[in-house]
């Protein structure tokens, strides 16, 4: 799903109508459709709504999605902030609908004093904020500001139509400096804004925002941006596989890793390997430590390698003909969990780097190695841009030692940091953390919104080394496809086992049981009455729908 810029969903919007025939105010109807399906559904409690109205198209949304829920039965009072006679286009219909509509509410709130008269409408059971949207430039001021001011004395949970008024469209923090509503849910329409998938603009993590279609065609939703949602990319796991399916057709993985009181780095990224549906998996560890990953499953294959004393690659590494009678037979490499940043590591990179063009997956010491040795880097660009596939997964610590910088200039610039990365070392870049990025050499990159701080432990970045691997492995002729769907998948797994859980007490492995469940998730699925879908790019919906899906 393109990640589309304020100028460019105007642009969307505008090409919707003129060529594609479709109103605008047939569009405004559709949203407001969508928001009144979404509200009922999320908030099903709710008898008594509030709905904060601007004066422009987002406003006009409110006002029509006000008229729906008040013909569904809910009592709804809807406060205009300004005057009707200000109201232009869509808007104004919008308003002239609402007012000759039986069951409802309205009046219009010109002062910042006058909000005071309208003190009861804060007890409500939810409150929808149509203040401003996409195309409002920040700050927030005057009658704006100050219903933010009033609406802040309220108990009720807040749905945003298109943004939590005052949130910038096109940025990509996490945070914002400029006030803005509170939101407790999101719904925009036709593809999200830098902000939804950029941004924390929630209450809480785990709640929803979605994205539902209004009736633009695919061929309006044009960006030169180059930024997706890396949820689209779960349609690979969606893929039935055929009946004579054997293990040969979806790969062998080779993790190499691990050292002596670091055996378990290795083991859960071939278990994670396993689970994401490669058809084998090696193990290759010093054999100091094979026997302890070996009993981690049954399934798990091992392949000792030479340690040294202390329990890590010997110094000698491995040998060229060691190294391809390793990888024989094998469908993609996987390098770093637990290895240690001995001498044997940096002879074992240059090896996986020159003497073969599988797929590459480089994690952890790995990545610390190829930091800190200029002539391997030179490499890991002169394989990238060959054409060969490889994946490095940093967090910010590492990400800083390979583009020397530090943490706070890469986490101040996590966008083009990844994607300048990418792109000079012809590499795919999966820079982890709170909205995960997943950065291809050609420029695109991919955004995660699944996933959780429940995954802030020790063990989390294995599993996803893993789950790459083994997407890879089924998908080699989609790399970029399969990365994106096995990052997300990793913060999905995350976030239904924290459902049941608690942020607290999951562990990294503790996902393994809720794979199947993130399988079959859709994220693009219908309400209840088979009519409005919307794609959940945050949260979960709840498991009383979870089995209809689009």
């Amino acid at each position: 799903m393109k990640v589309l810029s304020a100028a460019e969903m105007q642009a969307c919007d505008r090409v919707t109508t003129e060529r594609a025939g479709v109103p605008s105010i047939e569009l405004m109807r559709n949203a407001a459709a969508a928001v009144d399906v979404f509200a009922r559904e999320q908030y099903p409690k709710a008898r008594r709504v509030t709905v904060l109205c601007g004066k422009g198209n987002n406003g006009g949304d409110g006002m029509m999605a006000a008229r729906l829920l008040a013909k569904a039965g809910l009592e709804v009072t809807t406060l205009l902030l300004g005057s009707q006679y200000e109201l232009k286009g869509d808007a104004a219909v919008a308003w002239r609908e609402l007012s000759v509509s039986p069951n409802r509410y309205i009046s219009e709130v010109n002062t910042a004093t006058e909000l005071r008269n309208h003190n009861a409408a804060l007890e409500t059971d939810l409150i929808i904020d149509a203040v401003v949207g996409t195309g409002f430039k920040p700050p927030i001021r005057g009658l704006a500001e100050a219903a933010l001011e009033w609406v802040s004395a309220s108990k009720a949970p807040f749905l945003s139509i298109d943004l939590p008024s005052g949130w910038p469209a096109d940025a990509t923090a996490s945070q914002v400096e400029t006030k803005t509503f509170p939101s407790d849910a999101v719904i925009t329409f036709t593809a999200p804004k830098p902000a939804h998938v950029f941004g924390e603009l929630t209450r809480r993590w785990d709640q929803p925002v979605v994205v539902a279609a209004i009736g633009s065609p695919d061929e309006a939703i044009v960006s030169k941006e180059q930024i997706e949602w890396a949820g689209g990319a779960h349609s690979l796991l969606e893929r039935p596989r055929a009946a004579d399916a054997n293990k040969g057709k979806y790969g062998h993985v080779l993790v190499i890793g691990g050292s002596t009181g670091k055996s378990g780095a290795p083991a859960m990224s071939a278990m994670a390997a396993m689970r994401a549906g490669a058809g084998l998996v090696t193990a290759a560890v010093p054999s100091s430590i094979a026997a302890q990953v070996a009993a981690f499953a049954p399934e798990l294959m091992t392949h000792p390698m030479m340690a040294s004393p202390a329990g890590e690659l010997a110094s000698s590494g491995i040998t060229a003909q060691q190294f391809e009678k390793l990888i024989e037979k094998i469908t993609v490499i996987a390098v770093g969990p637990g290895l240690g940043q001995g001498p044997g590591v940096e002879i074992l990179l240059e090896a996986a780097l020159s003497d073969t063009k599988l797929p590459l997956v480089i994690d952890a010491d790995g990545l610390n190695t190829l930091a800190a040795n200029p002539p391997l880097m030179e490499k890991l660009a002169e394989s990238g841009k060959s054409g060969r596939t490889i994946v490095l997964t940093p967090h910010p610590g590492e990400m800083a030692r390979l583009a020397q910088k530090i943490v706070a200039e890469v986490q101040a610039n996590r966008l083009e940091t990844a994607r300048i990365f990418a792109r000079d070392n012809g590499v795919t870049l999966v820079l982890k953390g709170s909205r995960t990025l997943i950065a291809h050499p050609d420029g695109r990159v991919a955004v995660n919104t699944s996933g959780n701080p429940g995954m802030a432990k020790g063990g989390s970045g294995d599993v996803l080394t893993g789950i790459v691997a083994g997407m890879l492995a089924q998908f080699s002729g989609e790399a970029a496809s399969a990365v994106e769907a096995a990052v997300y998948l990793h913060g999905l797994a995350a976030d239904i086992a924290v459902r049941d859980a608690d942020e607290h007490t999951v562990l990294a492995t503790d996902s393994f049981q809720y794979f199947p469940e993130a399988f079959r998730f859709r994220a693009n699925r219908f309400c209840k009455n088979g009519q409005r879908g919307y794609v959940w790019l945050q949260g979960l919906p709840e498991r009383r729908s979870a089995e209809t899906a689009g």
